[in-house]
């Protein structure tokens, strides 16, 4: 359950925000004061602080710089009674997530805590530490950055992408990361912004691909209250926020047209206006952005402006899928089962020879995001200090034993005669398919042209029954 602290010296409302926040399944507790407050946090970690910025002891800028300093993995969301837009840009490049003006709505209250911790759990996953605060894990070793703790590796491919991140970082290139799908873009950016000059101010991430056209606008450039119907307060948009660091805008390739025109606007002028307001608010924001789809073949189908691609093209990086990087599989392995262990409370020590032979041989079509969850769920079924194959998932282990099925067939010296030669083809499309579809078994009869009863017993015959 995730934990929240409230400060506000108002006891009515932090009841009313405790009640609220209790039944939407947080957990939370509630201080008057900073000094109450400070306690709260030595005494427990927490997701979240909201805090007013109107306190008897202190004010909510004062709280930020406190937390930040000696609690940094918790986000900080200011509330105020007032309106102040140049304060509300110090709190956010100071570090505060968001800026809340009363009254309070539900909805937006809950949404922008949601967000706030999920970004926070983010730049957490992304936290620099020194080589010697790096976890230690049995087997593998995880290789680090002497500057931050971005786990590279020792494949050809990884010590590229390392040496790549390396030369971007110090200078205030525009970046185009691409890749599939779940290969680790968000953490490239990171990387290159902890590596930036850049390091101490705000890292914003985006993911373009959730923006309808209508909330676009609002959520790039922000708005002022009463700018249009359901506008009830001021919002900062994500240029705003990430003003003077880096803005990550995932997906980028998902985008309008019409947004990706006043995108082009904004980075070549490097201004904005919040929607409803005249002023121009000045910008220094150095850009990164992701996509797993080819824009150059956007720009030929007129999906993508190839002004806009030109301008976010000033250095680009291709993340390699992570069935080519080898024994680094397991350096990622191992970093997730650190992890997974401190999330779950376990104290699981390495992976068995078979899974590890497992995780080397599957071709991951999810990338280190699938890794991640595999380790996650292994180490949450497994009580030794040891993850055996059980604990995987049959599509991981079946597409292992497959793959060595194939090697057998393959190996295997057999009369050379037409029964033999038959069953061999037969067997090696079998095995071809159900890697294809990654063991999804109705998939696999359908392309066969057989009913799934057949292709249990052809698989059943060749070892390899799920």
């Amino acid at each position: 359950m995730r934990k929240i602290l409230i400060v506000d010296d108002e006891i009515n409302i932090g009841l009313l925000l405790s009640k609220f926040l209790t039944r939407n399944s947080f957990s939370v507790s509630t201080a008057t004061s900073g000094v109450s407050a400070m306690e709260y946090l030595a005494k427990e970690s927490y997701d979240l602080v909201l805090c007013d910025y109107r306190l008897e002891d202190t004010d909510g800028k004062e709280m930020l710089i406190k937390i930040k300093e000696s609690y940094p993995s918790t986000g900080v969301i200011i509330i105020t009674g007032y309106s102040d837009i140049k304060l509300a840009v110090e709190l956010i490049k100071l570090g505060a997530y968001d800026y809340i003006t009363k009254p309070l709505y539900p909805d937006e209250i809950l949404n922008t805590i949601n967000k706030a911790i999920d970004t926070q759990t983010a730049l957490n996953e992304n936290r620099v530490e020194t080589p010697a605060e790096a976890p230690k894990q049995k087997g593998s070793k995880q290789i680090y950055n002497q500057t931050d703790n971005f786990v590279a590796g020792q494949s050809t491919a990884s010590k590229e992408l390392l040496k790549q991140i390396q030369l971007v970082a110090p200078t205030a290139y525009s970046v185009i990361l691409t890749g599939e799908s779940g290969t680790g873009k968000e953490s490239v950016a990171m990387a290159i912004h902890l590596n930036s000059p850049r390091k101490n101010n705000p890292f914003v991430a985006m993911d373009c691909g959730s923006l309808t056209k209508e909330l676009a606008g609002s959520e790039f450039f922000g708005h002022e209250k009463g700018s249009f119907t359901g506008a009830l307060y001021t919002k900062i948009g994500h240029f705003e926020m990430a003003n003077g660091g880096t803005l990550f805008l995932d997906e980028v390739g998902n985008l309008s047209y019409e947004i990706q025109a006043a995108l082009l606007r904004t980075v070549q002028e490097r201004k904005i206006k919040r929607i409803g307001s005249t002023k121009e608010i000045d910008l220094d924001v150095r850009i990164i952005v992701a996509t797993n789809e080819n824009l150059t073949n956007a720009i030929q189908k007129g999906r993508f402006r190839e002004d806009l691609y030109h301008r976010f093209n000033e250095f680009s990086i291709s993340l390699p899928p992570l069935s080519q990087r080898g024994r680094d599989i397991m350096v990622f392995a191992n970093t997730f089962l650190e992890v997974a262990n401190q999330e779950l409370n376990r104290n699981v020590q390495s992976f068995s020879e078979e899974v590890e032979e497992c995780f080397l041989t599957y071709n991951w079509p999810g990338n280190v995001r699938e890794l991640k969850n595999v380790v996650r769920r292994a180490t949450l079924l497994t009580e030794t200090q040891e993850i055996q194959l059980k604990a995987l998932p049959l599509e991981i282990s079946t597409y292992a034993k497959a793959s060595a099925m194939e090697s057998s067939i393959s190996r295997t010296e057999k009369p050379r005669d037409l029964k033999n030669a038959a069953l061999e083809a037969e067997y090696e499309a079998i095995l071809k398919v159900l890697r294809e579809v990654n063991f999804n078994k109705t998939k696999a009869a359908k392309i066969l042209n057989i009913d799934r009863k057949t292709l249990y017993n052809k698989m059943r015959a060749i070892n390899l029954e799920t």
